[in-house]
């Protein structure tokens, strides 16, 4: 197969991303970011090839989100099961968009068949599960077996081979391992394992993201300005998008189990935590363990406040739950401060103020109408504030390295992956120094005021 690309206009992230002047009001100026009278970007996260990679970091990424909670619903016969099978397909076509942007809409449906095939698979895991039944279980895996081999040719042979087919069919097994060992871990009561599966199942996707963006940018150089999805900036919105998103999944589905009463409420919480455990012990390795304690105390807070929320709507308590998010609304305003400040006024706090905000909105509507049995409704809500995220980690990667370019001087790439779509551990886990570079940012102009808040709580 030789796939013609049939659109070769802007780079599909440009169209695709939610803008990050929409929630920091600091949005890029490509102009600014190209170096006069040549074909290269100045350190900037925001490119049209770290577009690229965020794009497919997003829909691939929520993927792996949406399968795991649907083949959830599906073992439990949830109400929302079918809202849910919604949201993953409403993703399918997005990632069916993405690739018929670039390979053209014949490639774009032969993706899709594929795609498509490969979560009906796990839907007949899951069925066979329910069923008791071992040979319904074994022969979904073998399709998934065949559907890996299949669709690692496709991409081998659309990107030219700059994808090697064996390789790519080891990243797709390990997919298929997580979203299986998620399924069967929560099935047999191992909570606990099932959100580890799930957190390494979203992270895998961005690894994905970035080997599936760096061969189409080397394929297509002349539609990407001279830019590449692997600089250390590209690196740095990768992390910060992944934390960031990951919290709102995270957060959904705990609000979703703390009303339902559900046994794996305390597993979900606990993996929420670890989420923002991240953020904290990077911050004590920093600045020690006080600094990383008042930073775990403000970011906890706001959770606090939702989880709130949650308990007063399960005792139809009003006044709590105004409670609830009149400190939310508390909170967000402190945090704007907060952010401006660190950023040295690169995000405006009240235009960010207005962006988390939109972060309330969309998990507070997403658990009333999950509660009311709207679920569409709660379905476009999640979606919506996963997506938000996206918007999030380019704002607030893009004031980072904006306020301390030296940092991410490098803006050419790495090595290309060899690991064709598997996986993190090459150069997109969470490193610690772009960790600590964040954390460096934010603590230099902001503990002091996390301290104060925290000192005057006490009092």
């Amino acid at each position: 197969m030789n796939w013609k690309r049939s659109l070769a206009v802007l780079p599909l992230g440009a169209a695709l991303l939610i803008p990050a002047n929409s929630v920091f009001g600091h949005g890029h100026d490509e102009e600014s970011d190209m170096k006069e009278g040549h074909g290269e970007y100045e350190v900037s996260v925001s490119t049209p090839a770290a577009d690229l990679r965020a794009t497919l970091d997003q829909y691939l990424s929520e993927h792996a989100f949406l399968a795991v909670l649907t083949m959830q619903k599906g073992i439990d016969g949830a109400e929302d099961f079918e809202a849910t099978a919604g949201a993953l397909s409403n993703n399918t076509d997005d990632l069916t968009g993405a690739i018929a942007s670039v390979y053209g809409d014949e490639a774009g449906e032969m993706f899709r068949g594929m795609w498509e095939d490969h979560i009906g698979y796990f839907v007949d895991y899951v069925t066979a599960t329910a069923e008791e039944d071992e040979a319904g279980r074994e022969a979904a895996l073998a399709e998934l077996d065949n559907y890996r081999a299949d669709f690692s040719e496709f991409l081998a042979s659309a990107t030219e081979e700059r994808l090697e087919a064996g390789a790519l069919a080891e990243g797709l097994q390990m997919h298929v391992d997580q979203l299986v060992w998620a399924f069967d871990n929560y099935n047999a009561g191992e909570f606990d394992t099932a959100y580890d599966n799930v957190s390494e199942a979203m992270e895998h996707m961005f690894g994905v993201g970035k080997g599936l963006s760096t061969a189409i940018v080397d394929q297509f150089d002349e539609d990407f300005d001279g830019s590449h999805p692997d600089t250390p900036a590209a690196d740095l919105r990768a992390d910060l998008n992944f934390l960031f998103s990951e919290h709102a999944a995270l957060a959904v589905v705990t609000m979703q189990k703390g009303i339902d009463g559900a046994e794996d409420f305390e597993s979900i919480a606990g993996s929420l935590n670890e989420n923002t455990e991240e953020l904290s012990a990077a911050i004590a390795s920093v600045y020690g363990e006080e600094a990383g304690e008042a930073f775990n105390e403000q970011w906890s807070e706001h959770i606090g406040y939702f989880v709130d929320y949650v308990t007063a709507t399960a005792e139809d308590d009003e006044m709590g739950k105004e409670e609830a998010l009149e400190n939310l609304d508390g909170y967000r305003a402190t945090f704007s401060e907060f952010l401006e400040t660190a950023t040295e006024e690169r995000l405006d706090a009240t235009e960010l103020a207005d962006g988390l905000q939109m972060h309330v909105n969309q998990l507070v509507g997403a658990f009333d109408s999950y509660v009311e049995g709207d679920y569409e409704t709660t379905y476009e809500n999640v979606r919506e504030a996963y997506g938000h995220m996206y918007g999030v980690g380019e704002g607030v990667s893009g004031a980072i390295v904006d306020q301390f370019p030296e940092k991410f001087e490098s803006g050419m790439p790495s090595e290309m992956p060899k690991t064709g779509l598997g996986g993190m551990s090459d150069s997109n886990s969470m490193s610690p120094w772009y960790l600590y570079s964040i954390m460096t940012i934010l603590l230099a102009a902001g503990v002091v005021m996390i301290t104060r808040r925290k000192t005057s709580n006490q009092q």
